[in-house]
């Protein structure tokens, strides 16, 4: 893979080969096994995959947020040129909140339950600007409060966390992760536990602020349907490891693996009449201690036995079937074209 996604000259965040693995009592938990992009600044990508696809915990190593000594993580991560993989944790610290931001799932247990929402975001700020005094901070927090849409913001910022609702609280959190105007923001699970309105609320605040910012943005979620009008780029992963990386368009138009194809099956459409019911993934995913043999996914695969045995034996690598778009799967191209076409495409 490393050699296929080939660096880009205007690319703001690049990752190449990204492990991240984890010593337990169990035994070795691969949680990332080899992921790269790129990332221009002004564009989205979008991270997609069922839970404990090694989604989050991709994020979270760019965040520079996996510093336990059981955490073995190798690779590179450049950020505006920079590598953080093997840089100082200082370093990273500093550039973490000012330069890369994060917006975590769980707004309620993200932010502190003891400290009001205002004292959370201008404490964020003066972090990175420590000659600023609390009035300027305060001030700070209040016109990101009221920039995120959060109503009389003058008013909101002495509230505490679990006074606000659940979207509320969203916007809140996207209010302390831009604060200092990130040129990366990393939008974790942004619209999970939220109901159907607030999701599109929340999805419309952030890509109205990345036009503001112009920032690069990473919004890793399950359900592909959340970055079907927001990405750029899509990169589906699945026992660890990416299985397809391209265009949205090429990825919901014409997608290239069996795991993509079950993911579209089952994400609900309400722009056509409903004549069947949802197609599920079969199945659970794999175990990251427990990896299947061959392609981790050829246990659920209904087209592994189309291979002559090679998924169950050997570890597909990511082959390019269009410009910019790769695929992981034994199945030769004019094959897989052929089945979606045949099998996939319709019930779409």
């Amino acid at each position: 893979m490393t050699d296929l996604v080939k660096p880009s000259a205007d690319a703001f965040l690049s990752v190449r080969d990204l492990r991240i693995h984890f010593d337990t009592d169990d035994g070795l938990v691969r949680s990332v096994d080899g992921v790269s992009f790129d990332l221009e600044r002004g564009k989205t990508l979008g991270i997609v995959g069922e839970s404990g696809s090694g989604k989050s915990v991709t994020s979270l190593g760019i965040m520079g947020l996996h510093r336990s000594k059981r955490a073995r993580i190798s690779g590179e991560i450049h950020l505006d040129g920079e590598e953080l993989v093997s840089a100082d944790p200082d370093r990273v610290r500093r550039l973490r909140g000012r330069k890369m931001a994060m917006i975590f799932q769980d707004p309620l247990t993200a932010m502190h339950p003891y400290y009001t929402v205002g004292q959370q975001i201008a404490e964020a700020y003066r972090v990175h600007h420590p000659k600023e005094g609390r009035k300027a901070a305060r001030r700070r927090a209040v016109e990101m409060l009221d920039r995120v849409g959060i109503p009389q913001p003058d008013r909101r910022v002495d509230s505490y966390p679990h006074e606000f609702s659940g979207g509320m609280r969203q916007r809140a959190m996207i209010a302390m992760a831009l604060v200092n105007d990130p040129s990366l923001l990393i939008a974790d699970e942004p619209t999970t536990a939220l109901d159907v309105t607030v999701q599109a609320q929340i999805l419309d605040l952030i890509r109205d602020l990345q036009q503001e910012f112009g920032s690069a943005v990473v919004i890793i979620t399950h359900d592909l349907g959340v970055v079907a009008e927001l990405a750029d780029d899509i990169l589906v992963m699945y026992g660890g490891k990416p299985v397809e990386h391209g265009p949205a368009v090429d990825l919901f138009e014409a997608p290239e693996h069996p795991y993509t194809w079950g993911l579209l099956g089952s994400m609900p459409r309400l722009d056509r009449e409903i004549q069947d019911r949802l197609i599920p993934v079969r199945g659970t995913p794999p175990s990251l201690i427990n990896v299947p043999s061959g392609c981790a996914f050829h246990p659920r695969c209904p087209y592994a036995g189309q291979t002559g045995g090679r998924s169950s034996t050997e570890v597909p690598v990511l082959h390019e079937s269009g410009p910019r778009h790769l695929a992981a799967c034994h199945l030769p191209i004019a094959d897989r074209q052929r089945i979606f076409a045949d099998e996939i495409a319709p019930r779409l």
